[in-house]
């Protein structure tokens, strides 16, 4: 057992040396085997500023973004441990003026709840001028009420509405603020005495000690910039007040803390713990593999996994727990260039704790520019509907402005598309490509995106001119 952790600590250093020498990963990474550390790492910088370069150390405080669901859901299971609820019972006994009945905390943990996606509805009807807080998204829903997804536990579809309403729950029934509860029933007794749940934009108080303040990757400005300082990213001012679906800030080395805590009968009750790890099942009998705060996954070569991610502009995270060879894999970035390239560094470390021969990521080449002239976009503005099947679609806008050119998804995201050839573009918040084709009478007649391996195709839709 030495010898072979050993040997797989020895495999991971070999990887990161590699990884070093690509300068194409900005964060922190830890493995662990039954707890201990095999490899704990920090690449880049927690911050770039105007008076140089902070390096990140492995005690760095990262922003956790959708990271923090399974540790809101964690608050919930508390309660229920305390006795304080019941997660079969309404979420109408605390939160009565929610205007959708018949949803439980069941269904918010589960994501099975239905409600309406908030960051579309604020992108829409909030003045932005404003910092929303939790109450806000209840006020929301109140006044305008969009239509349900579906009823409940009808289908599955991630919710980070259902999350807010869960950090709502907490501090109704627990009296208490969601980060003092927290603090109190979760960080205080683990020992995560650098987690802590912080809003920095609203916070008026101290930055955390070794804080990795979260930047993204920009072409056209040469290099890592704050999301604050991009106009399509202005939803990080806006949303920053909100908890429960983000907001929880913590290192690799707390959530190692809280991993080990999840294998504790005396901090979890197993009955508890069996049903948290659960895959839901919805009213027609069928599974889906996510149970309340975590995806639960079956690894070829390691097993049962259940673990989650996040992203949010300048961070993303991921915490993979391998339960049946009780193996641990945290990794956080406060710099992310290309999805493509952390995915398949995560790739190589699971071939190296299920002893395979290992694939290493190459980071891939960064795209030039071509300038364009705004009467060069002219064909490109327009709706355009992409259909996967029958009934649903996704209908996007195309549109010129400041002599850039951008496209508005439906649920209100701006993204900006650099041109990189002719007709060609690339979006580097998804880190894909983008095509305008078939100019007929000085306008394209379809778009097609490009996503990894999948080629989406859109038709302009002629009657919606923008």
């Amino acid at each position: 057992m030495e010898a072979d952790r050993k040997e797989r600590a020895a495999r991971l250093s070999a990887l990161m040396e590699h990884i070093k020498e690509q300068e194409a990963f900005n964060g922190v990474i830890l493995v662990a085997d039954q707890g201990i550390p095999l490899l704990c790492e920090a690449m880049g910088n927690a911050e770039f500023g105007k008076d140089g370069l902070r390096p990140l150390t492995t005690d760095s405080m990262f922003e956790l973004a959708s990271v923090s669901k399974p540790i809101t859901a964690l608050g919930i299971i508390r309660l229920q441990q305390l006795g304080q609820l019941d997660w079969d019972e309404p979420v109408s006994r605390w939160l009565p003026e929610l205007p959708y009945p018949g949803i439980t905390v069941r269904h918010l943990l589960s994501h099975t709840s239905g409600l309406p996606d908030y960051i579309e509805l604020f992108s829409k009807k909030w003045n932005p001028a404003h910092c929303a807080v939790n109450s806000d998204v209840v006020d929301m829903l109140v006044v305008h009420t969009p239509a349900s997804l579906f009823a409940p536990n009808d289908s599955w579809m991630y919710s980070n509405t259902g999350y807010i309403i869960l950090a709502i729950l907490i501090e109704r029934i627990s009296g208490q603020s969601y980060a003092s509860f927290l603090s109190e029933q979760i960080f205080q007794p683990l020992g995560m005495t650098r987690t802590r749940v912080y809003n920095r934009r609203l916070d008026p108080g101290p930055v955390p000690k070794d804080y990795a303040w979260g930047y993204v990757y920009r072409l056209e400005r040469g290099g890592y910039v704050l999301p604050d300082d991009v106009p399509e990213l202005s939803y990080v001012h806006y949303l920053d007040g909100l908890q429960g679906d983000g907001m929880v800030n913590s290192t690799v080395e707390d959530l190692l803390r809280l991993d080990r805590a999840l294998y504790d009968d005396n901090f979890i009750n197993p009955q508890l713990r069996e049903v948290m790890f659960a895959p839901v099942q919805l009213n027609n009998g069928e599974y889906f593999d996510y149970g309340f705060g975590w995806l639960i996954e079956q690894h070829l070569q390691l097993g049962k996994v259940m673990w989650h991610n996040g992203g949010w502009p300048g961070y993303a995270a991921l915490f993979k727990r391998y339960v049946d060879h009780d193996a641990t894999l945290i990794l956080l970035q406060n710099g992310e260039r290309e999805i493509g390239y952390t995915e398949h560094l995560v790739q190589s470390i699971e071939q190296i704790l299920a002893g395979e021969p290992v694939e290493a990521p190459q980071p891939a080449v960064l795209r030039k520019i071509v300038p364009h002239s705004a009467e060069e976009f002219e064909p490109y503005p327009g709706r355009y509907r992409f259909s996967d099947e029958p009934g649903k679609s996704l209908i996007v806008e195309v549109y010129v402005k400041h002599s850039q050119l951008y496209v508005r998804l439906d649920n209100g995201m701006i993204l900006l598309l650099l041109p990189i050839g002719n007709g060609r573009f690339y979006e580097q918040q998804t880190a894909t490509e983008l095509e305008f084709v078939g100019i007929e009478s000085g306008k394209s007649s379809q778009l097609i995106w490009y996503d990894r391996e999948s080629r989406n195709v859109a038709d302009r839709i002629q009657e919606y001119p923008v």
